[in-house]
């Protein structure tokens, strides 16, 4: 959707394939990061995307066994947005949508679910969809697939994928919040647990991170006895473990990290988690993509402008993305093994790992997360030409 404004801003006819009707599921990592809004300040929007429902975190906490610290402290980047926003992803979905409709060249359609690519001699010039009014073909100069881990543009595409392996899953849920809880979103690291909370205003959005393939087990152990552990990990809002009352309430996220070997082919591209699958430490998955698609409309508009789109274009999106990729993934390839595993496998009491013991005992290190997490490894600022 960000790739497809900035280029239709910039005169580039764009059409956006959604499989769904609408943008309103439950993304639960609905955090989006000082760089991305960074982005959306250079496209002059800022202003009216903040009076959309939102809220701001410019702390991160955690405790880890009986220690309590700050992870990362936003307050001190260079940034125009010096905080986390939490907003619901179909809210920033459709505001991208509602912005891209203002040009001409700019096209959503919804209910077009993406079956198949269309090539000619090695090159892909369109692709098929399903629609509600039947089947859709499209020609095109340049197929942008940015359909998640789960792309089924790279699997027809058949670029190859790396695979890095987690040692977790997370099971997220809500509890209900109250106006005199906390505002900070919170982590909690026990001997064999970790837990996760974040402000949504009205809920909190829960984390329950368990061992890779768990699910099963616990779902057999019974709800009473995940209630429990809930209960000693949520501290203020552990009476409100009664809320949950079955097991559809409690959804599993399949934690993935992989890497395309290569991100394209002739006519074609993936972006965002379709190249890349993230860990979700840090949650800057979102924030990837954004700096994906801001990269792509800097480097592919004026060749699709002037119709000479090339390989070595599409080379080119991938070399600049590559790079913080590349590190983005090793620290939370570190932070999973080195962190994660440990905690995970623990069944007694917790000792802080140095690195967490530093954080809490020198304030000025929460920069440097807060750096990594808040803006990324290699920022992305617009650079498309107005149409």
């Amino acid at each position: 959707m960000m790739l497809g404004l900035l280029l239709a801003r910039a005169g580039v006819s764009v059409m956006i394939l959604e499989k769904h009707a609408d943008f309103l599921r439950d993304f639960r990592g609905d955090t989006l990061h000082p760089s991305t809004l960074e982005i959306i300040h250079e496209l002059g929007l800022l202003e009216r995307f903040l009076r959309l429902p939102h809220q701001k975190v410019s702390r991160i906490n955690a405790r880890f066994g009986d220690l309590e610290f700050t992870v990362a402290d936003f307050s001190h980047l260079s940034s125009q947005c010096r905080y986390v926003a939490f907003m619901p992803q179909w809210d920033f979905l459709n505001f991208l949508a509602d912005e891209g409709s203002r040009y001409p060249t700019f096209q959503v359609r919804m209910s077009a679910e993406v079956t198949d690519l269309i090539e000619v001699g090695g090159s892909v010039v369109g692709l098929r969809a399903e629609t509600t009014t039947g089947s859709l073909e499209v020609r095109t100069a340049l197929i942008v697939g940015a359909d998640g881990r789960d792309s089924i543009v790279r699997k027809r595409a058949g670029l190859s994928v790396e695979e890095f392996g987690a040692p977790m899953d997370v099971l997220w849920f809500r509890l209900s919040r109250r106006h005199d809880d906390p505002g900070d979103p919170m982590g909690r690291f026990d001997a064999g647990r970790i837990f996760i909370m974040l402000n949504r205003s009205d809920y909190w959005q829960c984390g329950f991170v368990i061992a890779k393939g768990s699910f099963n087990e616990i779902r057999a152990h019974g709800l009473p006895l995940f209630r429990d552990s809930v209960a000693k990990l949520a501290s203020f809002a552990g009476e409100r473990v009664h809320e949950l009352q079955d097991w559809e309430q409690i959804k599993l996220l399949t934690v993935q990290v992989d890497r395309l070997r290569q991100w394209y082919k002739p006519g074609l591209l993936s972006i965002g988690d379709a190249a890349h699958a993230m860990s979700p430490v840090g949650g800057v998955g979102i924030n990837l993509a954004i700096q994906d698609a801001v990269a792509a409309a800097n480097l592919l508009v004026q060749p699709l402008r002037d119709g000479r789109l090339t390989e070595a274009d599409l080379a080119e999106v991938q070399t600049r993305r590559m790079w913080p990729t590349q590190l983005t993934q090793r620290g939370q390839l570190i932070v999973q093994n080195r962190v994660i595993r440990p905690v995970l496998d623990r069944k007694v009491s917790l000792s802080p790992p140095w690195a967490v013991r530093l954080l809490a005992r020198f304030p000025v290190l929460r920069r440097i997360p807060a750096r990594i997490i808040g803006l990324g490894i290699r920022p992305e600022h617009v650079g498309t030409p107005m149409g």
